[in-house]
């Protein structure tokens, strides 16, 4: 790493003990005239951060005057480049940037290059846990089937990994079964203070760190400033790339007293998430402030911060105080680390108490913990809060828009088998949205004994599961004690839900058995399932076959209640139209009345073994039993067993086939992890940019399309492109395993890409999947197959969408795919921020229509071509270029929209065709 010039002088001995570090002194820098007293919190992180990089040519001092001098009340309009400590991924990204990392292996010598060169320069962690799915619940054995067949089915991917972790420097792997990335963040990878040998000394900063998961912004709770970025972001932040960004805007959100009786920490983010969406913090940085915060717990702050790509922040950070040391003292960091910590923090000014002035903010907002009160979210959207007092009236005003297509009979279904055994594949019609066409009929279904009627409102999966939730003890205490007191007097879950326990550590297990909780949640079958993302990444798992049926079969609207953060169309399972966010303990609740149309609050669960009505309000706990059961339960002995060699993994990691060598030896039979064409024809200079012409609008789309949408992570269909290409080569249904699985492999993705079945292409209308009509001709087709036919014909291709464009999970297929579909630019009313820069990474331009302006107030229907003019020549950030859309009969609109590319950098990117190109190149 290159040593800062340090023009300021700031450079500044500190003594932790009888240690001695050495730092970038904030306070040196006051003394020369660069006070940042009043900075926000994460400001004065990102000052230390240039300071530390001051190069002169990515950082200058005029940089760090102006962070320094930030003005509250101004517009974004300095750009600075933030170098990250570290980087984190998991699996589903993490493998594709694996294979990237391999790819430019081979890609740079190619080139004349060495493949040497290509190495993480930052220390790069993954953590294995999006992998693992619910096949398997309500047994004892549900966790070692589970596991069994996650290695089964990933072996080559796991192997693929072992590979990377022994080729490629300062990236280190925790293997599989361990827990939720966040969570094995939180708990133990974070450091809050870094520190690494500098010129002889021992150098103390902040850590700081980009992940590939948008919920990375949950270790904001812990004091640490990281956020969500896309995969191709984080691969060139691997290789030494400082993230170019906009002096963000810093909203502060005061927190004000503490949350009553009844309320938890999950309806208290779900109601900062509402009011966060509403206030409008798209691309800002949210910062926590006032005397609330003392009330909350470590575990409460990060379920906070873990869900800020929900309300779209870029983070959501909470200062260093008290509670932050007693939390890494107890969660067994080193008392060198715990002290290391809390002496820089006050040094820098980074610690908060009650004394500490308020810093200044852009804007502010505030809530009255006091008038949290219990909620949910849905049912397809985490910012739609539901209050539970109004959950039955609210999913009765839902269900009309839920219900799908009128009921088929038996010689429908039987055409559908016909055309599926013969290879057809028919676009579906979109589901009807007129209260009259709703089955209000139940359908009878038998399952392992049990005979029951299902409705609409089924509640069919219960799911305590994502890092969200099952990070926070009081939460998880909560459930398991509902469940305790639910056994005692004589309810069980109804036999048609499909229950799950995934937490996202095996520390929650540990306090869970040893607080005496596990049997009663295991009575109502909330066994263990596995340690890992499941149901909240759609990894949820066939629902039974009977249940299944009778869903289809009665075109019912079956619920899913979650303790998970995203709830969007199509992601939690393909039989499930409506899901639910909830706290764990209203999970429980949920699984025990099997219903949604029920008011928790005047209506029984169910009855007791003595007949009587057992209420939501007999069973519910106390917070005090919450706080005595966890203060005997959870020690720091747990964190400790349970960390003590998180790196090794067990007898079957150990044992994997490694494959060796500096490069990758890709295997043409593979349908796991294939070398990606994206470096395919690379010159060692990029070609210059030109304008795009006789463009043609391959997927036209309204408003919040997210990266589920885009780049689905749940089951591949048999009757799909990805499905075909899976069986073609040799792969049987059974053995498809999960989108997010297979994203080491380009072809199945790019089939992939566009292909949710909950996709509504207006283009395409009365359809609802992946599909688009071909044009001029207008024949209905997939959109993959339609962009074969396109590129054959040398047509570039379009995106046409409404506000909130890719929002959701930081998926870097979501970029990808659409660039080997061959789509050029994307035009929207709005972007999400992480997308949008994927979109850059790939080379693909965004453009956002003028304020005011979309599709319909244009009349354009995506059935004209389209030329972008402005790109060949005077292409810069922000500017205003011109469209013009060209009617079949001639008749030409002409527009004009504003090229996202925001920063100098960005430019650099989309000029070199993407990110990583552009990286290759600086390599060479």
């Amino acid at each position: 790493m290159v040593s800062s010039r340090d023009t300021f002088q700031t450079r500044a001995p500190l003594a932790v003990g009888d240690r001695r570090y050495e730092i970038f002194s904030l306070e040196r820098l006051a003394a020369r005239g660069l006070d940042a007293s009043r900075l926000p919190y994460s400001l004065k992180i990102m000052l230390e951060n240039l300071l530390r990089h001051e190069d002169g040519k990515s950082v200058d001092p005029g940089d760090l005057e102006a962070l320094a001098h930030w003005k509250p009340s101004g517009s974004p309009e300095r750009e600075i480049a933030f170098t990250p400590a570290r980087v984190l991924l998991q699996d589903f990204t993490g493998v594709p940037a694996v294979v990237d990392f391999a790819a430019m292996r081979d890609a740079i010598a190619a080139l004349g290059g060495d493949p040497k060169r290509i190495n993480p320069l930052l220390a790069s962690e993954l953590v294995i846990d999006h992998s693992v799915q619910v096949d398997a619940y309500g047994s004892p054995a549900a966790f070692r089937v589970n596991a069994d067949k996650e290695l089964e089915r990933n072996r080559e991917r796991y192997a693929f990994l072992r590979w990377g972790q022994t080729a490629l420097a300062n990236f280190r792997v925790v293997p599989p079964d361990t827990g939720i990335v966040h969570q094995v963040n939180l708990e133990y990878l974070a450091r809050v203070v870094f520190d690494r040998d500098d010129d002889g000394a021992r150098l103390a900063y902040p850590d700081t760190l980009v992940g590939t998961d948008s919920h990375t912004t949950m270790i904001n709770g812990l004091g640490v400033l990281g956020w969500g970025v896309g995969g191709i972001e984080a691969e060139a932040a691997m290789l030494g790339q400082p993230i170019s960004l906009l002096v963000p805007e810093v909203v502060g959100f005061r927190l004000r007293g503490s949350l009553p009786e009844g309320a938890t920490a999950t309806d208290l983010v779900l109601t900062v998430t509402e009011t966060l969406r509403k206030k409008g913090v798209v691309g800002k940085f949210v910062e926590f402030f006032g005397d609330g915060i003392a009330s909350l717990s470590l575990a409460d702050r990060a379920t906070i911060g873990n869900m800020s790509p929900e309300y779209g922040a870029t983070c959501a950070i909470f200062p260093i105080d008290a509670e932050t040391i007693a939390y890494l003292r107890f969660s067994g960091r080193s008392p060198e680390r715990v002290a290391l910590v809390e002496t820089y923090a006050k040094a820098q000014g980074f610690f908060r108490t009650a004394a500490t002035p308020d810093p200044l903010y852009t804007d502010t907002l505030e809530l009255d913990l006091a008038t949290v009160v219990p909620s949910l979210a849905g049912p397809s959207r985490p910012q739609d809060r539901v209050p539970l007092a109004q959950s039955k009236e609210l999913w009765r005003k839902a269900l009309p828009k839920l219900v799908g297509p009128p009921k088929k009979d038996a010689s429908q279904k039987a055409g559908e088998r016909r055309l599926e055994t013969e290879g057809g594949n028919p676009a579906p019609k979109l589901p009807a949205s007129d209260p009259e066409d709703a089955q209000p009929g139940a359908v009878h279904a038998r399952l392992d004994g049990h005979e029951f009627d299902l409705a609409h409102g089924s509640v069919v999966i219960a799911a305590i599961t994502s890092c969200t939730n099952t990070s926070n003890p009081s939460v998880m205490i909560g459930a398991g004690l509902l469940a305790q007191k639910a056994v005692e007097r004589g309810l069980e879950s109804k036999p048609w839900v499909k229950t799950s326990l995934a937490p996202g550590s095996k520390v929650v297990t540990e306090y869970l058995r040893e607080s005496g909780l596990m049997p009663a949640l295991e009575k109502l079958n909330f066994h263990l399932v596995g340690y890992g993302c499941t149901t909240c990444i759609g990894n949820s798992g066939p629902l039974p076959e009977p249940v299944s049926d009778a869903i289809r079969d009665g075109g019912l609207v079956a619920v899913a209640v979650l303790s998970g953060n995203r709830n969007f169309e199509g992601r939690i399972n393909p039989d499930v139209r409506a899901n639910y966010l909830a706290s764990p303990p209203l999970v429980v609740a949920y699984a025990l009345a099997g219903r949604m149309d029920i008011d928790l609050y005047r209506e029984p669960l169910g009855r007791g073994r003595d007949g009587e009505d057992v209420f939501l309000r007999d069973i519910w706990p106390s917070p005090q039993e919450v706080r005595d059961t966890l203060r005997s339960a959870l020690t720091p002995e747990m964190f400790a067993e349970q960390y003590a060699d998180v790196f090794r993994g067990d007898e079957h990691w150990q044992t994997l086939e490694v494959p060796t060598g500096d490069r990758f030896a890709w295997d043409p039979g593979s349908t796991y992890v294939r070398r990606p064409t994206f470096f395919d024809g690379m010159t060692r200079a990029p070609q210059a940019l030109r304008d795009i012409d006789a463009a043609r609008v391959l997927v036209l789309l309204g408003d919040s399309v997210t990266t589920d949408h885009i780049s689905p992570a749940g089951s591949i269909p048999k009757a799909s492109p990805a499905g075909a290409y899976l069986i073609e080569h040799g792969v049987s249904p059974a053995d498809f395993n999960a989108y997010g699985a297979r994203r080491g492999n380009h072809e199945v993705m790019v089939r992939g890409t566009f292909a949710n079945v909950r996709l509504r292409n207006l283009l395409a209308p009365g359809t609802e999947g992946g599909w688009t009509r071909h044009l001029p001709d207008g024949e209905t087709m997939t959109i993959y197959d339609a962009s074969v036919r396109y590129q054959k014909d040398g047509v570039p291709l379009l995106v046409i969408a409404g506000k909130e464009y890719g929002s959701g999970s930081s998926r870097d297929w979501a970029a990808k795919g659409p660039y080997m579909l061959g789509i050029r630019a994307v035009i929207a009313e709005s972007f999400e921020r992480i997308h949008r820069s994927n979109l850059i990474g790939m080379g693909i331009l965004p453009l956002q229509f003028a304020a005011g302006q979309n599709c319909e107030s244009l009349r354009l229907d995506g059935t004209e071509q389209y030329r972008i003019g402005g790109v060949s020549e005077g292409l810069a950030p922000g500017r205003q270029i011109e469209v013009v859309a060209r009617t079949d009969r001639g008749a030409e609109k002409r527009f004009e929209v504003q090229a996202r590319i925001d920063t100098p950098v960005e430019l650099d990117y989309y000029r070199h065709g993407g990110i990583l190109h552009f990286m290759l190149r600086q390599l060479l």
